[in-house]
């Protein structure tokens, strides 16, 4: 049990500000839809996320006046796809004009591609490509949350490292959203868990 009365706290003034979103940096990510190439869509999101590792599950909140909102609850599946430095652009656009007045994949140079598990396109220039089958839809106000499970990935090979097999997700230049403005990664300051690691004691030879 804390005592508090132990502790002396220095007086340092705050500013407060009305309960609003400021969780921040945020992926800015593009979320494709529809079953049928007149319906495919494009809509940029940042309230989106990870909610659970087993089985892997992740979820986008939309507002229900946005066009792709029924493109995807009627069809139950969209992607999540991860953009870059050099689709900031692309992503931006996307996010300020309204599918039903404008084929997106045209007017930004973008490709569909089939995906592999659900009735929705990928866009082929996106590093990554996550497959989504909507699981529920909560209705929490101002945006409607579609939970939904992680059925397939699909990666860009170039960023895959010849040595070591791994996907080089940084390497893609991914692109934030803060506060209302779009970001790329700083540089490296460690991995996870290095907080904690012990290091390994190497014996000298004799």
């Amino acid at each position: 049990m804390v005592i508090f009365s132990e502790f002396k706290f220095e007086n340092m003034e705050r500013i407060d500000f009305k309960p609003g979103t400021m969780i921040y940096p945020l992926p800015a990510v593009m979320v494709s839809c529809g079953t049928s190439r007149e319906e495919y869509n494009i809509i940029t999101i940042a309230w989106t996320g990870t909610i659970n590792s087993s089985p892997p599950m992740c979820y986008i909140s939309v507002r229900p006046e946005r066009h792709s909102y029924d493109i995807i609850k009627k069809a139950g599946a969209f992607v999540i796809n991860l953009s870059t430095e050099n689709m900031a652009r692309q992503t931006d656009w996307c996010g300020c004009r309204s599918g039903n007045k404008f084929d997106k994949w045209k007017e930004m140079g973008l490709t569909p591609i089939p995906a592999t598990k659900v009735n929705a396109p990928m866009i082929a220039e996106a590093p990554v490509c996550i497959e989504c089958r909507v699981q529920d839809v909560v209705e929490l106000g101002s945006h409607h949350m579609f939970i939904a499970q992680v059925v397939n990935v699909s990666v860009d090979p170039k960023y895959m490292d010849e040595n070591t097999g791994k996907f080089d997700l940084a390497g893609a230049n991914p692109l934030v959203y803060n506060h209302g403005a779009y970001y790329k990664l700083g540089q490296k300051i460690g991995k996870f868990g290095f907080s904690v690691e012990k290091k390994r004691n190497k014996k000298k030879r004799k």
